[in-house]
Protein backbone atom coordinates (compact mmCIF):
# COMPACT_ATOMS: atom_id res chain seq x y z
CA UNK A 1 0.00 0.00 0.00
CA UNK A 2 3.16 2.20 0.67
CA UNK A 3 4.48 1.56 -2.21
CA UNK A 4 0.84 2.50 -4.31
CA UNK A 5 0.89 5.61 -2.06
CA UNK A 6 4.72 6.88 -2.73
CA UNK A 7 4.16 6.37 -6.52
CA UNK A 8 0.81 8.46 -6.39
CA UNK A 9 2.02 11.01 -4.30
CA UNK A 10 5.01 11.71 -6.67
CA UNK A 11 3.42 11.89 -9.86
CA UNK A 12 0.91 14.54 -7.71
CA UNK A 13 3.79 16.47 -6.20
CA UNK A 14 5.75 16.78 -10.21
CA UNK A 15 5.47 19.93 -11.82
CA UNK A 16 5.87 21.53 -15.00
CA UNK A 17 3.91 19.61 -17.81
CA UNK A 18 0.45 18.75 -19.07
CA UNK A 19 -0.92 15.46 -18.40
CA UNK A 20 -1.11 14.99 -22.11
CA UNK A 21 3.05 15.03 -22.30
CA UNK A 22 3.67 13.30 -19.26
CA UNK A 23 5.13 9.97 -19.17
CA UNK A 24 6.43 7.27 -17.01
CA UNK A 25 10.23 6.26 -17.03
CA UNK A 26 11.22 2.99 -15.53
CA UNK A 27 14.77 3.48 -13.68
CA UNK A 28 16.80 0.31 -13.06
CA UNK A 29 19.29 0.12 -10.51
CA UNK A 30 21.07 -2.36 -8.42
CA UNK A 31 20.71 -4.97 -6.10
CA UNK A 32 24.40 -5.32 -5.04
CA UNK A 33 26.17 -2.92 -2.43
CA UNK A 34 30.08 -4.27 -3.31
CA UNK A 35 31.39 -4.94 -6.40
CA UNK A 36 33.97 -8.51 -6.67
CA UNK A 37 37.49 -7.78 -7.23
CA UNK A 38 40.17 -9.49 -8.36
CA UNK A 39 41.83 -11.95 -5.32
CA UNK A 40 38.77 -12.57 -3.66
CA UNK A 41 38.78 -8.74 -3.03
CA UNK A 42 35.31 -6.72 -2.44
CA UNK A 43 34.53 -3.05 -2.93
CA UNK A 44 31.65 -0.69 -1.20
CA UNK A 45 29.60 0.87 -3.79
CA UNK A 46 26.24 1.57 -4.74
CA UNK A 47 24.84 3.71 -7.01
CA UNK A 48 26.28 7.80 -7.73
CA UNK A 49 23.57 10.23 -6.46
CA UNK A 50 23.82 13.00 -9.36
CA UNK A 51 23.84 9.93 -11.88
CA UNK A 52 20.27 8.86 -10.20
CA UNK A 53 19.06 12.23 -8.78
CA UNK A 54 20.03 14.25 -11.62
CA UNK A 55 17.56 12.94 -14.36
CA UNK A 56 15.25 11.83 -12.08
CA UNK A 57 14.55 15.11 -10.61
CA UNK A 58 14.39 16.80 -13.97
CA UNK A 59 11.82 13.93 -14.78
CA UNK A 60 9.66 14.74 -11.72
CA UNK A 61 9.72 18.52 -12.09
CA UNK A 62 8.89 18.19 -15.94
CA UNK A 63 5.40 16.16 -14.58
CA UNK A 64 6.93 12.58 -15.50
CA UNK A 65 6.33 9.65 -13.62
CA UNK A 66 9.29 7.60 -12.31
CA UNK A 67 9.03 4.24 -11.69
CA UNK A 68 12.43 2.76 -9.72
CA UNK A 69 13.22 -1.19 -9.60
CA UNK A 70 16.04 -3.38 -8.91
CA UNK A 71 16.13 -6.94 -10.01
CA UNK A 72 14.75 -8.32 -6.84
CA UNK A 73 13.18 -5.59 -5.54
CA UNK A 74 15.59 -4.78 -3.05
CA UNK A 75 16.16 -1.19 -2.07
CA UNK A 76 19.49 0.15 -3.96
CA UNK A 77 22.49 1.13 -1.79
CA UNK A 78 23.94 4.79 -2.20
CA UNK A 79 27.31 4.95 -2.78
CA UNK A 80 28.38 7.43 -0.57
CA UNK A 81 31.46 8.55 -2.17
CA UNK A 82 29.45 10.26 -4.57
CA UNK A 83 28.34 12.52 -2.05
CA UNK A 84 30.04 15.09 -2.97
CA UNK A 85 29.75 18.41 -4.36
CA UNK A 86 32.32 17.96 -7.05
CA UNK A 87 29.48 15.92 -8.48
CA UNK A 88 27.07 18.71 -8.99
CA UNK A 89 29.78 21.80 -10.40
CA UNK A 90 30.75 22.35 -6.74
CA UNK A 91 26.84 23.17 -5.81
CA UNK A 92 26.71 22.77 -2.38
CA UNK A 93 23.19 23.61 -2.67
CA UNK A 94 22.40 21.78 -5.59
CA UNK A 95 24.48 18.63 -3.71
CA UNK A 96 21.71 19.00 -0.52
CA UNK A 97 18.43 19.64 -2.74
CA UNK A 98 19.09 16.04 -4.56
CA UNK A 99 20.02 14.48 -1.15
CA UNK A 100 16.53 15.51 0.34
CA UNK A 101 15.06 14.42 -2.94
CA UNK A 102 16.45 10.86 -2.26
CA UNK A 103 15.41 11.35 1.35
CA UNK A 104 11.88 12.30 0.56
CA UNK A 105 11.39 9.18 -2.19
CA UNK A 106 12.95 6.77 1.04
CA UNK A 107 15.12 5.06 -2.43
CA UNK A 108 17.23 3.40 0.08
CA UNK A 109 15.32 2.28 2.93
CA UNK A 110 15.08 -1.29 3.18
CA UNK A 111 11.19 -0.90 5.33
CA UNK A 112 9.50 1.66 3.12
CA UNK A 113 10.93 1.72 -0.47
CA UNK A 114 8.88 2.20 -3.14
CA UNK A 115 11.84 -0.19 -5.16
CA UNK A 116 9.99 -3.13 -7.29
CA UNK A 117 11.00 -6.05 -8.49
CA UNK A 118 11.65 -6.65 -12.84
CA UNK A 119 9.66 -9.63 -12.19
CA UNK A 120 6.57 -7.27 -11.03
CA UNK A 121 7.63 -5.15 -14.00
CA UNK A 122 7.05 -8.05 -16.60
CA UNK A 123 4.09 -8.27 -14.56
CA UNK A 124 2.43 -5.46 -15.13
CA UNK A 125 3.82 -5.24 -19.19
CA UNK A 126 6.59 -3.26 -20.96
CA UNK A 127 4.07 -1.07 -22.75
CA UNK A 128 3.24 0.86 -19.33
CA UNK A 129 6.75 2.46 -20.01
CA UNK A 130 8.19 5.14 -21.84
CA UNK A 131 11.89 4.54 -21.61
CA UNK A 132 14.09 2.86 -19.31
CA UNK A 133 16.85 4.48 -17.16
CA UNK A 134 20.02 2.88 -15.66
CA UNK A 135 22.43 5.10 -13.90
CA UNK A 136 25.79 4.12 -12.68
CA UNK A 137 28.19 3.77 -9.64
CA UNK A 138 29.87 0.21 -9.93
CA UNK A 139 26.89 -1.78 -8.46
CA UNK A 140 25.61 -2.87 -12.03
CA UNK A 141 28.65 -4.41 -12.77
CA UNK A 142 27.82 -7.09 -10.08
CA UNK A 143 24.77 -8.02 -11.17
CA UNK A 144 22.94 -5.90 -14.08
CA UNK A 145 24.90 -7.03 -16.34
CA UNK A 146 24.05 -10.71 -16.61
CA UNK A 147 20.76 -10.09 -15.28
CA UNK A 148 17.87 -11.96 -17.32
CA UNK A 149 15.18 -9.83 -16.12
CA UNK A 150 16.90 -6.45 -17.58
CA UNK A 151 17.68 -8.59 -20.53
CA UNK A 152 14.03 -9.11 -21.63
CA UNK A 153 13.47 -5.28 -20.44
CA UNK A 154 16.18 -4.00 -22.95
CA UNK A 155 14.63 -6.42 -25.79
CA UNK A 156 11.24 -5.26 -25.28
CA UNK A 157 12.36 -1.17 -25.19
CA UNK A 158 14.16 -2.02 -28.27
CA UNK A 159 11.91 -3.77 -30.36
CA UNK A 160 9.56 -0.98 -29.35
CA UNK A 161 11.74 1.65 -30.47
CA UNK A 162 11.16 3.16 -26.79
CA UNK A 163 14.59 5.26 -25.32
CA UNK A 164 16.91 3.63 -23.30
CA UNK A 165 19.56 5.23 -21.44
CA UNK A 166 22.17 4.58 -19.39
CA UNK A 167 24.81 6.78 -17.75
CA UNK A 168 28.67 5.49 -16.66
CA UNK A 169 29.08 2.45 -15.65
CA UNK A 170 25.16 2.30 -16.67
CA UNK A 171 25.59 0.70 -20.18
CA UNK A 172 27.29 -1.91 -19.01
CA UNK A 173 23.83 -3.62 -18.35
CA UNK A 174 23.32 -3.82 -22.27
CA UNK A 175 24.96 -6.67 -22.10
CA UNK A 176 22.16 -8.68 -20.14
CA UNK A 177 20.44 -8.49 -23.34
CA UNK A 178 22.96 -11.05 -24.98
CA UNK A 179 22.14 -14.54 -25.71
CA UNK A 180 24.90 -15.91 -23.19
CA UNK A 181 25.55 -12.81 -20.88
CA UNK A 182 26.98 -14.70 -18.00
CA UNK A 183 29.38 -17.11 -20.42
CA UNK A 184 30.55 -13.89 -22.29
CA UNK A 185 31.31 -11.65 -19.11
CA UNK A 186 32.95 -14.91 -17.47
CA UNK A 187 35.18 -14.96 -20.05
CA UNK A 188 36.32 -11.54 -19.89
CA UNK A 189 36.96 -12.07 -16.33
CA UNK A 190 38.85 -14.94 -16.74
CA UNK A 191 41.53 -12.59 -19.19
CA UNK A 192 40.22 -14.69 -22.27
CA UNK A 193 38.93 -13.42 -25.45
CA UNK A 194 35.15 -14.22 -25.20
CA UNK A 195 33.49 -14.66 -28.99
CA UNK A 196 31.93 -11.76 -30.04
CA UNK A 197 28.09 -12.48 -30.69
CA UNK A 198 25.05 -11.31 -32.89
CA UNK A 199 22.89 -9.43 -30.87
CA UNK A 200 20.34 -6.61 -30.82
CA UNK A 201 22.97 -3.82 -30.17
CA UNK A 202 25.87 -5.09 -32.60
CA UNK A 203 27.26 -2.09 -33.85
CA UNK A 204 25.73 0.50 -31.93
CA UNK A 205 27.99 3.56 -31.02
CA UNK A 206 28.11 4.21 -27.21
CA UNK A 207 29.97 4.95 -24.56
CA UNK A 208 30.43 4.28 -21.18
CA UNK A 209 33.21 4.90 -18.29
CA UNK A 210 36.36 5.05 -20.24
CA UNK A 211 39.42 2.65 -19.48
CA UNK A 212 41.32 5.67 -18.90
CA UNK A 213 39.12 7.39 -16.33
CA UNK A 214 38.97 3.79 -14.65
CA UNK A 215 42.73 4.10 -14.31
CA UNK A 216 42.63 7.67 -13.45
CA UNK A 217 40.26 6.63 -10.30
CA UNK A 218 41.50 3.00 -9.30
CA UNK A 219 42.89 4.80 -6.09
CA UNK A 220 39.42 4.10 -4.98
CA UNK A 221 39.46 0.25 -5.03
CA UNK A 222 41.52 0.34 -1.84
CA UNK A 223 44.54 -1.60 -3.86
CA UNK A 224 42.13 -4.04 -5.21
CA UNK A 225 41.52 -4.31 -9.17
CA UNK A 226 38.19 -4.73 -11.18
CA UNK A 227 38.24 -7.57 -13.42
CA UNK A 228 37.32 -5.80 -16.66
CA UNK A 229 36.42 -2.52 -17.49
CA UNK A 230 33.34 -2.15 -19.17
CA UNK A 231 34.70 -0.10 -21.99
CA UNK A 232 36.99 -3.21 -22.87
CA UNK A 233 33.30 -5.15 -22.28
CA UNK A 234 31.14 -3.42 -24.76
CA UNK A 235 34.09 -3.22 -27.50
CA UNK A 236 34.71 -6.99 -27.67
CA UNK A 237 30.92 -7.28 -27.43
CA UNK A 238 30.84 -5.27 -31.08
CA UNK A 239 29.62 -2.22 -30.05
CA UNK A 240 31.64 1.12 -31.64
CA UNK A 241 32.50 3.45 -28.79
CA UNK A 242 33.68 6.76 -28.44
CA UNK A 243 34.50 8.83 -26.07
CA UNK A 244 35.81 12.20 -24.87
CA UNK A 245 38.91 13.27 -21.95
CA UNK A 246 38.72 12.14 -18.98
CA UNK A 247 35.72 13.41 -16.39
CA UNK A 248 33.93 15.94 -19.25
CA UNK A 249 30.48 15.61 -20.11
CA UNK A 250 29.74 13.40 -23.19
CA UNK A 251 26.69 11.43 -24.43
CA UNK A 252 26.09 9.60 -27.58
CA UNK A 253 22.90 8.96 -29.05
CA UNK A 254 22.23 5.86 -31.26
CA UNK A 255 18.09 5.32 -32.55
CA UNK A 256 16.48 4.41 -29.29
CA UNK A 257 19.84 4.20 -27.30
CA UNK A 258 21.15 7.14 -25.12
CA UNK A 259 24.66 6.30 -23.29
CA UNK A 260 26.34 8.89 -20.76
CA UNK A 261 30.56 8.44 -20.42
CA UNK A 262 30.91 9.54 -17.05
CA UNK A 263 29.15 11.65 -13.47
CA UNK A 264 29.15 14.43 -15.64
CA UNK A 265 27.25 13.32 -18.21
CA UNK A 266 24.46 12.89 -16.16
CA UNK A 267 22.41 16.15 -16.43
CA UNK A 268 23.11 15.77 -20.53
CA UNK A 269 21.41 12.15 -20.56
CA UNK A 270 18.72 13.65 -18.40
CA UNK A 271 17.71 16.57 -20.71
CA UNK A 272 17.51 13.69 -23.66
CA UNK A 273 15.28 12.32 -21.74
CA UNK A 274 13.04 14.98 -21.22
CA UNK A 275 13.40 15.88 -25.01
CA UNK A 276 12.38 12.44 -26.24
CA UNK A 277 9.57 12.18 -24.01
CA UNK A 278 7.72 15.54 -25.11
CA UNK A 279 7.80 14.16 -29.11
Amino acid sequence: MFKKFTAIALAAAALGASAAHAGNVLVVLSDESTLDLKAGKTFQTGFYLNELMQPVKMLLDAGHTVTFATPTGKAPTLDKGSVNAMFFGGDQAALEAHQKLLEQLRLTDSANSPVISLARVEQQGYGKYDAVYVPGGHAPMQDLLTSAALGKVLAAFHQDGKTTALVCHGPIALLSAMPDAKGFTMKLAQGATPTQPKWIYSGYKVTVFTNDEEEASKGQLGGGEMKFYPETALVKAGLTFSKAPNWQGNMVTDRELVTGQNPASAPLVGKELLARLQK
